[in-house]
């Protein structure tokens, strides 16, 4: 029953984190890594299929939006390097 609620709980959590705005749920998600698979594996859920099934739509989701936020952050450090070369000059 212990890992179940926790299992629970990780879900609860990562519909939470879904609601949350970009920079706050980049960071979010990072927490619910450390939280939740450092130590153990996606195999270590113990969640019925429905569960399961939300528990991977949430997943792949937000790997998407990762990369997304990625590619945002890494867009917006370049623009912000253009703009201290700008400024040196």
């Amino acid at each position: 029953m212990e890992r179940r609620d926790w299992s629970l709980k990780a879900l609860s959590e990562l519909n939470y984190i879904d609601s949350l705005e970009s920079f706050e749920k980049a960071d979010a998600l990072v927490r619910w890594y450390n939280n939740y698979l450092t130590d153990n594996s996606i195999n270590d859920f113990d969640l019925e299929i429905e569960d399961l099934k939300k528990l991977q739509e949430l997943f792949f989701k937000n790997i998407n939006f990762l990369k997304d936020h990625k590619e945002e952050t890494r867009q917006e450090l370049v623009n912000i390097k253009k703009m201290q070369q700008f400024l040196k000059n």
